[in-house]
């Protein structure tokens, strides 16, 4: 997906994001994102990103390598670890 931003000069320049996966599960659709981990803010909008810019309202989820409750973002994705969402059938349910 390619989206438009501002760079430090104030200038438009076009970027290309991705999702990592994209699960089809009869009617429902997940959009997963993976990262080792979100230790920054930054960093977990650079995660967020590329799930802000699909414009349906399916599920959007960040996997991350360390064990952790799972919780929402400002933006209202979920984040868990992977084993959590491995282990658990009903990991993708979780809501708000």
């Amino acid at each position: 997906m390619e989206i438009s931003e501002k760079n430090a000069n104030g200038n438009a320049v076009r970027k290309q994001t991705e999702v990592d996966f994209v699960i089809n599960m009869a009617d429902k659709r997940y959009y997963l994102q993976s990262a080792l981990r979100l230790d920054t803010r930054e960093k977990t909008i650079q995660e967020e990103r590329p799930l802000m810019n699909i414009r349906d309202n399916f599920q959007k989820i960040i996997l991350v390598g360390s064990a952790q409750t799972p919780w929402h973002t400002e933006e209202g994705i979920l984040v868990m670890g992977v084993l959590e969402f491995l282990s658990n059938p009903y990991a993708v349910e979780m809501s708000l």
